[in-house]
């Protein structure tokens, strides 16, 4: 039996259902066996191998499964380095296999010869080299253990070219796979009674409690423990920007997104005031604190955090408890214990005090939804946006890059339908990744429509994969925000006080025709009526991807919903009524 028949077999027993990758010299091996196998496993050829971890980084985010990609040796694994990053600071659990170079050739001065094992170490949770074929078995199940279990992430397997040629004796090793290991969580863990019953205790005699659902509620599927324990104890909810979705937003209990890149300023007002704050999923990190500078009445000793990882624990606050478990499980827990009959009377005018903010904020909201201004408002965009998603009634996986999409669509989307995902890489905020996303947020689940977010920046950069989206007949809808330039940093340059933007421009994409030459159907958009009318056509089509090119205000033109942003302006990044703040 040849090594690669045993790396496949062994995908297989996982069951790993697609592959994405890009074929290369030293892979030849690894898709031969793929395609003797074609019926029980699927290789997804993108045209990039940055494209192909995007894709793997979606599918692992929008389902419980690990997702596998591959890349040839050299320039391939270099590639591949920052969806690598990305997924795994995001706790996404993702394989890379880099198919290398033949094991005599090391040091030798072989073409394509690099220490990936090193070169991934620092950004995923384990990198190795396969040094025998014989142990393939043994580190397919470590690299499936190490990135289902305990807080998830990427995993990086270096194997030789010869490795995959060579001849094993099946008597001699064992093709067995954990089935504990075949998905996300592997061996949950639950904390101890008495930390579930004092936690309790801060929840239920607070007078302001707050829980803030970060980014392990979405992996971790817990978006309905939140709302049920929400719900039994009468506290509202915020989110980080992923933990967005935890629950719907038109619920009574729902309050927004805290921070600083498109928050809700009744949000973080209820951080600032609540009296006990109880984080779920979230390390609390420099964008949900604001650089650590908010609240500005110190978060010390007011806050609890449930956590699967036990390294984040008081990192950066001085926790009244810490609470290391899996998200979901650990909130069952906390609901079985919740009393049935709790008088709801302690904390509903303080539940009142939010929803009132949160009505007047988005009554406020309204004349920057509804402008008709030219070029496009971002507020314009995501309203009609929000208005065709709920009229095509049907469940979403959304993916949005960095840049224009972000602070309007955290700020301004409203997710009312709990089967539909919305998810952002924040780690690293790279550019590129939501185009060749929609590949595998559709192999995620075929029953969700994939929606892709993008600038015309990232789009410059991901541009190929449409032919990927064509081959594959995805039916993606994306959604181009086009204005010209690298919005976020020309925004930034003209923070400073001056209007000496550099090397921040470029040509506007022609965004439509660039889609129809690689078969994708396509409209522009420069008003609102053309958006709603290309948006209706989008989602009644199904024969494919599409693109609509929405030509939009940039960034750099308005200073966006960002709280450090605003405050440098001079505002109060709190208040409810709605401003246009220019740069100057």
């Amino acid at each position: 039996m040849r090594g690669a028949d045993i790396l496949v077999e062994m995908l297989i027993a996982y069951g790993v259902d697609v592959v994405f990758g890009v074929p290369g010299d030293t892979n030849v091996p690894f898709y031969e066996a793929l395609q003797e196998r074609e019926g029980r496993i699927r290789h997804v050829m993108a045209r990039d191998e940055r494209s192909a971890g995007y894709m793997a980084d979606a599918y692992g985010r929008f389902t419980s499964k690990p997702a596998v990609f591959e890349c040839p040796s050299g320039a391939g694994a270099m590639y591949s380095l920052p969806p690598v990053a990305e997924s795994n600071a995001s706790s996404v659990p993702v394989i890379l296999l880099t198919i290398d170079i033949p094991l005599p050739g090391e040091g030798r001065g072989v073409l394509t010869e690099l220490d990936c094992a090193r070169l991934f170490e620092p950004v995923t949770k384990m990198s190795v080299q396969v040094k025998s074929a014989e142990k393939l078995p043994e580190i397919l199940r470590r690299a499936f253990r190490v990135a289902c279990s305990g807080k998830p992430g990427a995993v990086h397997l270096q194997i030789p070219e010869d490795m995959l040629r060579a001849e094993v004796d099946p008597a001699r090793v064992s093709l067995h796979v954990e089935e504990e290991c075949a998905s996300f969580p592997a061996f949950p863990t639950l904390p101890t009674p008495d930390a579930l019953h004092r936690l309790m205790t801060l929840l239920s005699t607070s007078e302001r409690p707050l829980i803030v659902s970060g980014g392990g509620v979405n992996r971790s599927c817990a978006g309905p423990e939140v709302t049920a324990l929400a719900e039994r104890l009468n506290i509202p909810v915020c989110t980080t920007m992923t933990g967005q979705g935890t629950m719907p937003d038109d619920h009574r209990l729902a309050v927004g997104v805290i921070g600083d890149n498109g928050f809700h300023p009744h949000a973080n007002w209820a951080l600032e005031h609540a009296d006990f704050v109880l984080f779920v999923g979230s390390k609390m990190g420099s964008v949900v604190t604001i650089g650590w500078t908010f609240p500005k009445i110190t978060l010390n000793k007011r806050v609890a955090q449930i956590d699967i990882d036990p390294e984040i624990m008081a990192n950066n606050y001085e926790n009244v408890l810490s609470v290391p478990g899996d998200a979901k499980l650990t909130l069952a827990q906390l609901i079985d214990l919740a009393p049935a009959g709790r008088d709801h009377g302690k904390t509903q005018p303080w539940i009142d005090e939010l929803n009132g903010l949160r009505a007047e904020f988005w009554r406020n909201a309204e004349p920057l939804l509804n402008s008709d201004a030219l070029p496009l408002r971002p507020e314009r965009v995501v309203r009609c946006f929000n208005e065709a998603l709920e009229a095509h009634g049907k469940p979403a996986h959304i993916y949005s890059d960095a840049g224009t999409p972000t602070p309007y669509m955290t700020r301004f989307l409203k997710l009312k339908d709990r089967r539909t995902r919305f998810a952002i890489p924040r780690a690293f905020g790279g550019l590129g990744s939501a185009l060749p996303a929609t590949v595998g947020a559709w192999f995620a689940d075929k029953e969700r429509r994939p929606i892709g977010l993008f600038g015309d920046g990232s789009f410059g950069m991901a541009v190929g994969e449409l032919e990927t989206l064509v081959r594959l007949q995805v039916p993606a809808i994306l959604l181009l925000f086009n204005n010209g330039t690298f919005g976020w940093i020309k925004g930034l340059h003209r923070l400073r006080g001056h209007n000496q933007c550099f090397s921040v421009d470029f040509m506007p994409p022609q965004g439509q025709a660039i889609a129809e030459a690689f078969g994708v159907k396509a409209w522009t958009a420069r008003t609102s009526a053309d958006l709603d009318k290309a948006l209706a056509e989008a989602f009644a089509y199904d024969s494919g991807p599409c693109l609509i090119d929405i030509h939009v205000e940039s960034i750099a033109d308005r200073v966006p919903p960002v709280y450090s942003w605003l405050s440098k302006r001079g505002r109060d990044p709190l208040a409810v009524e709605s401003e246009e703040v220019r740069y100057a």
